[in-house]
């Protein structure tokens, strides 16, 4: 059995974050040998070089703790990751999981009735040239649509339309929630999105960060099970070589976490 340590990679915001929840629970159900949190303020490769540097491991599986890449995920993360001795294996984010849907349902649910006269604000930080999180976002608004009893799910981004101050005039039920997705509080979830609601002005809810809720813990053992496979059922590749095989183009994106 080799020694696999799993490393979640994530912005340090400065709030306190979900990560290290998500790690113990991780370590709990033995996904892996070692789990590791690592954080980064603006240079992955200099900020987390001594970290990654002193693995000690057969093989290395690493996380992004985002909603969906952005620029820094794509290039500055696989950079720094480049200092690991061990085959290295990038995870795609969990943005995409089926269980982020379920997950934000719950959100939403707490804080109006899940019923026909119930709206939803889906918000993500969006990209101005980028249509991926766009696609994450949308992805889980119909799931919504489908699978819950609410009575409409809107999207809404900061950085591109149809734009988060507007969306309460878009929201037609009696009830209505604004549900962030993003995986974690930062300075766009406490700060610019509430602003941008106007949520003084009432009537409109505002929930948590999909945080530490335990379907994002289940999406990222199942998003390493997935790179598990993968890299069992092939022959051993470059740290290059594994980041193309896993990091599909369609969950590229974006701004926000």
């Amino acid at each position: 059995m080799p020694h696999d340590t799993l490393l979640l990679i994530g912005r340090d915001t400065s709030r306190a974050t979900p990560y290290e929840t998500h790690a113990r629970r991780l370590r709990e159900r033995g996904v892996a040998t070692d789990v590791r949190v690592l954080t980064y303020d603006h240079e992955p490769r200099r900020e987390l070089r001594d970290e990654l540097v002193a693995i000690d491991a057969d093989r290395v599986f690493a996380l992004p703790m985002t909603v969906a890449h952005d620029h820094t995920t794509v290039t500055d993360v696989p950079a720094a990751l480049e200092e690991v001795d061990a085959e290295t294996h990038y995870c795609e984010p969990v943005g995409r999981s089926p269980l982020l849907t379920e997950a934000l349902r719950d959100r939403a649910a707490a804080a109006v009735p899940e019923a026909a006269d119930s709206s939803v604000a889906l918000v993500a930080f969006g990209s101005s040239g980028k249509p991926y999180q766009r696609q994450v976002t949308e992805y889980h608004a119909e799931r919504l649509r489908e699978r819950s009893a609410f009575g409409e799910v809107e999207p809404c981004y900061l950085l591109q339309n149809p734009a988060v101050e507007c969306v309460r005039y878009n929201l037609t039920h009696d009830h209505a929630v604004a549900v962030p997705l993003f995986l974690a509080p930062t300075d766009a979830t406490e700060t610019q999105i509430p602003a941008k609601l106007d949520l003084d002005r009432g009537g409109l809810a505002y929930t948590d960060t999909l945080g530490d809720h335990p379907l994002v813990t289940e999406a990222v053992a199942t998003a390493v099970e997935t790179a598990r496979t993968m890299a069992d059922t092939r022959t051993p590749q470059t740290f290059e070589a594994t980041l193309a095989a896993t990091n599909r183009p369609m969950a590229t994106d974006g701004e926000g976490d």
